[in-house]
């Protein structure tokens, strides 16, 4: 088996552990979830293997699971996402953990593998790549998986993907649908860490730029509301003609991303889609023109392409230079990866612990209904969604009205009406 850890510097570990208790002071939905699976051990005997950006808010809910009885291996889904004193306190405190910011390809890889020699009974991923490892080339694994979670947008596009191709081999569960997930996360977590990790990385002013947001899902309707909160002109580049016309009505200017390139200063893109800024459109932009990731994966904006075209030099920690052949500069925060977890710190606790709790009632429910489930994407029942949204409430001292019996039989009838 492979050693228990791989991390940047265990000596980091006291810090991270103070990080982890001022996280854990903003997610009292989840330290709920945690003093029930104390008491009940859920997950007593499962192995979880997890991919999942390591952050002080991820190092909540492993310890929300190992409280349940589960043991727990987890590497990174992105590599430069790693907090590394987050990283040293879960290996400190005996988790098996494989992560440090700015993971090599082959260190990532390697780490998933790593996971994967935990022999997990259930997977928790973050864009599919622990699940699509297992089903390219750790099939061997498939007897003793009862199912797996998934938390992003991305991942759960790829499983639905495998699940029409008949590949998929076991139950996964898309978290990212529960509506305290995609609703709060995807929207006010992606909003407020995006503008975060662009100003950690650049310091500008939002006010009075033009900032184009590719994408309109919930993700890009976050970013968009906080750009123009701080003052920026919002323009929204969609492909989707719903969308498209949401974001005319909620007041952005909308138009093709060739015509975007010409006007915008800070592009940030949220598709979850591949070649969404390409060379052509980048040649037409304004010098001084910051280009910013906030989908899972780095194939948004065309960097391969870019590094080939300009001389790169770096300005300031996650801010890159590419000079263009006409005398403009282009600038790229974070390496075109997710730019809120690149260069700041992830999405508010808080915002991750109605997230968490779904990631942790799902592995109960795993459990629970072990052998029961359809090989196929499925989402948690609406009573569990509703849970977390309670839980929430709880935390955040918020009472709200119930139904009456009477409303109830209104509600269920149909006799009743004019």
């Amino acid at each position: 088996m492979a050693m228990a850890y791989e991390v940047k510097d265990i000596s980091l570990s006291e810090q991270g552990e103070k990080n982890i208790a001022w996280a854990e002071m903003e997610m009292k939905a989840l330290l709920n979830v945690r003093e029930r699976f104390a008491k009940e051990k859920p997950l007593q005997g499962i192995r979880i293997g997890m991919a999942l950006h390591v952050t002080k808010e991820t190092a909540v809910l492993i310890r929300t699971l190992i409280a349940g009885g589960a043991e727990v291996a987890i590497t990174g889904c992105n590599p430069l996402s790693t907090q590394d004193d987050v990283a040293a306190a879960l290996a400190k405190s005996g988790v098996w953990v494989y992560a440090y910011k700015g993971e090599t390809k082959e260190d990532y890889y390697r780490y998933l593998n790593s996971v994967l020699d935990f022999q997990p009974h259930i997977t928790i991923d973050d864009g599919c790549d622990l699940v699509t490892e297992i089903h390219t080339k750790r099939k061997d694994l498939l007897e003793g998986i009862i199912g797996g979670c998934e938390e992003t947008t991305t991942g759960v596009i790829r499983l639905r993907a495998m699940e029409k191709d008949n590949v998929l081999a076991y139950p996964l569960i898309a978290v990212n649908d529960n509506k305290t997930k995609h609703l709060v996360d995807n929207y006010y977590g992606t909003g407020q860490s995006t503008i975060d990790g662009i100003l950690r990385a650049t310091n500008i002013l939002f006010a009075g730029k033009n900032v184009v947001v590719a994408g309109y899902g919930s993700c890009g309707k976050g970013i968009a509301l906080r750009a123009m909160g701080l003052g920026a002109h919002v323009i929204v580049t969609e492909v989707d003609a719903f969308r498209a016309m949401q974001a005319t009505l909620d007041g952005y200017r909308v138009m093709q991303m060739r015509d975007a390139a010409k006007e915008g200063n800070v592009f940030i893109t949220v598709t979850g889609n591949k070649d969404v800024i390409t060379l052509d459109h980048i040649n037409t932009m304004k010098d001084g023109t910051v280009l910013v990731n906030s989908g899972h994966f780095d194939v948004e904006i065309d960097l391969a392409g870019l590094q080939k075209l300009a001389e790169k030099r770096k300005i300031r920690p996650f801010l890159d230079e590419y000079q263009l052949s006409n005398g403009n500069r282009i600038y790229v925060g974070g390496e075109g990866r997710l730019i809120n977890l690149a260069a700041a710190e992830g999405h508010p606790s808080a915002v991750m612990s109605t997230s968490f709790c779904g990631q942790a009632l799902a592995c109960e429910y795993l459990v629970k209904n072990k052998g029961k489930l359809p090989v196929k994407v499925i989402t948690l029942p609406e009573e569990l969604d509703n849970e977390i949204a309670c839980l929430q409430l709880a935390a955040m001292g918020v009472r709200k009205d119930a139904l009456t019996e009477e409303q109830k039989k209104y509600l269920e009838s149909w006799q009743e009406g004019t």
